[in-house]
């Protein structure tokens, strides 16, 4: 596993008073989104931050489990090149003693995902998203949405 983070996702009360502070009020420019469900900004520094509704994120990533790991609505994503390097850091991840919280599978979206916690708790989200770039250094690259 590359030594990075891709993305780092917030789990909100209010997706359209979350979009109103970092749009209006920090004048941050949306990337990508899912009407209603989920808002990601391209940051300059090869990273990515999405806004999720805190109960569907919680829901996503099966972090409603008994294991006495609270949920604090906030995840840090690996993104992958391959649905094999999800795999791959999957499998890592668990062999260093990684809780798997959701293995990886097709989602939705038409990408591939898992999650796990560390020794600590924190959520991990693995993730490979055919429509979006890792280069070389390991900066994500989100292309900007098509506007109609």
């Amino acid at each position: 596993m590359e030594q990075r983070v891709s993305l780092i996702t917030l789990g909100v009360a209010d997706l359209d008073r979350s979009r109103r502070f970092y749009e209006g009020g920090l004048g941050w420019q949306m990337t990508e989104m899912v009407e209603g469900q989920v808002v990601f900004y391209q940051l300059s520094n090869g990273l990515a931050l999405g806004l999720f509704g805190r109960e569907a994120l919680k829901e996503d990533g099966h972090f409603d489990d008994d294991t006495g790991a609270s949920f604090a609505g906030l995840t840090l994503a690996y993104n992958a090149r391959s649905e094999e390097e999800v795999d791959q850091v999957m499998a890592e991840a668990e062999k260093a003693g990684a809780k798997i919280q959701k293995p990886a599978e097709k989602v939705f979206w038409g990408g591939y995902s898992g999650y796990f916690r560390d020794p600590d708790g924190h959520a991990w989200e693995v993730a490979f998203n055919p429509f979006w770039e890792i280069d070389e250094k390991g900066n994500l690259h989100i292309p900007p949405q098509k506007t109609e």
